[in-house]
Order: structure tokens, then sequence, then C-alpha cells
């Protein structure tokens, strides 16, 4: 049972770390998509409107 148990943990530390992994470079291509700027631009100055 304990072999099992040592199988899959390792399973899940190293597929775990590559989706992790593959997360965050999603994240950061959408964040530095050329075409987003205009809407983060607008979205930062959303604090500095009055009502």
């Amino acid at each position: 049972m304990r072999e099992i148990y040592m199988q899959l943990a390792g399973f899940a530390q190293t597929w775990g770390l590559v989706y992790f992994f593959v997360a965050f470079l999603c994240v950061c291509a959408y964040a530095y998509w050329p075409t987003k700027k205009k809407s983060f631009d607008e979205a930062s100055q959303i604090p500095l409107k009055e009502d």
C-alpha cells in the first residue's frame, strides 16, 4: 500500500509542478498580450476617477 502511495505522490508532485508552470505561463501571456494593454490601462485609472 505504501508503494502505491509513493508512486501516486511522485506522480502528483511531478505533474502538479508541470500544471502550475503551464498555468503561470498562460497568466503571464494573458497579462502581457499586446491587445490587452488598452483595457489594463483603463482599469488602472479607475481608482483615480472622481464620482
